[in-house]
């Protein structure tokens, strides 16, 4: 019986540090004109404080809940703070923003590329292996995701 709950604590682990290592791609709807952001500029955009894009569209972001496994390299490496710190974050951002909030939360990676897709000015954070052809694929302070030193890049 001991070594049942052994090998699936080991089991258990595996998938653990699997999922820690993935690589995040900021993704853009293909109308934006934007290829790369510097690193600061992500960090507003993710707390909300960014709320147009040079060309005067409004900037929305795309994310999934911040309570999910695959969000744990997005908080570690952008947000810097615990789940709930991210999801009172998320509340304050979009207050007073009824009609264009400054961030949308949704459930796969799939509603998370459709979104992107679907919405002019709209980013997102999504598993590299969840990129489509419907969405631009931007570099993050002249990196691109699998590039040494992309600053998104599971451990």
């Amino acid at each position: 019986m001991l070594r049942k709950h052994l090998a699936l604590a080991a089991v258990w682990l595996c998938c653990n540090s699997i999922a820690a290592c993935k690589d995040i791609a900021l993704i853009a709807n293909k109308s934006n004109a934007l290829k790369n952001v510097a690193l600061p500029d992500l960090l507003k955009i993710c707390k909300g404080q960014t709320s147009r894009w040079p060309d005067g569209k409004p900037v929305t972001l795309i994310i999934r809940n911040p309570n999910s496994q695959e969000m744990r390299l997005v908080l570690e490496k952008i947000y810097s703070m615990p789940k709930e710190e991210v999801a009172s974050l998320i509340l304050a951002a979009n207050h007073g923003r009824a009609n264009h909030p400054a961030i949308i939360v949704v459930d796969s990676d799939q509603s998370l590329v459709q979104t992107v897709e679907a919405t002019a000015g709209a980013v997102g954070l999504v598993d590299v292996y969840s990129i489509t052809g419907g969405i631009t694929v931007l570099r993050v302070s002249g990196k691109l995701p699998l590039e040494p030193g992309y600053v998104l890049h599971g451990n």
